[in-house]
Parts: C-alpha cells; structure tokens; sequence
C-alpha cells in the first residue's frame, strides 16, 4: 500500500523513519548507562511502542489520503513513452506543437491540476518550456497542439515560459548530448490565484502546502 501512496506522505513517512532511526540508536545506548535496570527496560520498551504507534498512523493516513486505495497520479502521453526521444514534431525541428498528455486516479480532494515542463540540462540553468493551471480537476488530459493563449476554453490558464512567451514551446537545445525534459503534473487542493502569464516559481510558490500528489513524465531530444 505505502509504495503507491502520494508523494507528500511518502515524504513524510521517510522524515519520520530517518528521525526513528536516530532515536533508536540513542536508545540502544541506554543499556551501558548506569541506573536501575528494570526502569530502564521499561522506557527502552515505551519508546519502541512509542514508534510503533507513529509508523501504523502514518501508514493508515497514506491510505486514507486517497480514500483507502493508495492509487498515486499517472501521467503519460500516446506521442512518446517514458525515458524516451520526443518525436521531431514537438520541437523546434518540427511543429513545436505540444504533445498529448494523459493522466489518471487524482486525489479525490483535487480541485485543479498544474504542469510545469523545464529542462535541467540547459546550459544557463533550468529551461521552462511550458506552465499551465488551474486545470479542471475532472479533466483526464491535455490534447495535441494546445493554443498558444493566455486562457482556454476549459479555464485553465497558461504562464509564461523562459523564451517570455506564452503557452508551449517545444525541446531546442543546442547541438551536443541529448536533454531530458520533464513533464510535472501536480493535484492541488485549490485554485490557484494567478493570473494568466505567470513564472515558474509564482506558480511553485502559490502550490506550496497544497499539493496532493504529482506524476511525471521524462523524455529526452538532443540534435
């Protein structure tokens, strides 16, 4: 059930194992401290229980997160599979139209969906080539070739990329190895309050404490 529980609980219950550890640790140090030995079984024994109960909590709320299934987000497209070359078309050696993407199983919580597409392998840093919000939570994808404008007929709303343009725009990177290009799709428990051509970190701000699971797609082009 845990290893396909949302992401922010997957998290949480790491911190919480790694902190455990260290305890634990501390605690087995406890025998070679000189005191009365039957007290300090009994606290070594209270804080394994202590433990105990933590990790069966955090292990009951993955599943409860997503309603008893911990069924995590998918995202995938019919253009490409994961890990592998977007096809010319989605470029800047073809169309530079964007790909279909198809997502399932959001949170039942959501109330809209944002996707962020960058490339970490630009040579000045993180490219953005695609930010879009405020997706309908009930919406199952995005079609081939989204407009290039500010909002869409299903409301979402599109930001701006690192050209300083609106809406999509497609792997161009500059001849040498292949870049990997990283397709973010988050479940948000809000609207976002943006309005249409916002930057990457407006967006990462106003979706910090209210993502409820993400998915990603990664695929690469090189020229």
């Amino acid at each position: 059930m845990l290893t396909n529980a949302p992401a922010t609980v997957l998290v949480r219950i790491q911190v919480f194992f790694e902190e455990a550890k260290n305890c634990l640790e501390f605690v087995a140090c406890l025998k070679y401290i000189p005191c009365r030995s039957n007290l300090r079984d009994k606290g070594i024994q209270l804080v394994h229980k202590a433990f105990l109960i933590c990790a069966l909590t955090l292990a009951l709320a993955a599943g409860l997160n997503t309603g008893g299934n911990a069924v995590a987000l998918e995202l995938n497209s019919p253009a490409f599979k994961a890990k592998t070359t977007i096809p010319a078309k989605y470029t800047c050696e073809g169309s530079d139209v964007s790909p279909a993407l198809k997502w399932a199983a959001p949170p039942a919580a959501t109330k809209s969906l944002a996707l962020i597409c960058d490339d970490p392998d630009a040579p000045g840093g993180v490219w953005v080539h695609w930010i879009i919000y405020n997706i309908p939570p009930g919406a199952e994808g995005l079609s081939e070739n989204i407009p290039r404008d500010k909002k869409l007929d299903n409301g979402a709303i599109q930001g701006t990329n690192s050209w300083g343009r609106i809406g999509y725009g497609g792997p161009c990177p500059p001849p040498g190895p292949a870049h990997r290009y990283f397709f973010k799709l988050y479940a948000l428990d809000v609207a976002l309050d943006l309005k249409p051509g916002a930057t990457k970190p407006q967006v990462e701000g106003a979706m910090e404490g209210h993502i409820l699971d993400r998915a990603e797609l990664v695929g690469v082009f090189g020229r």
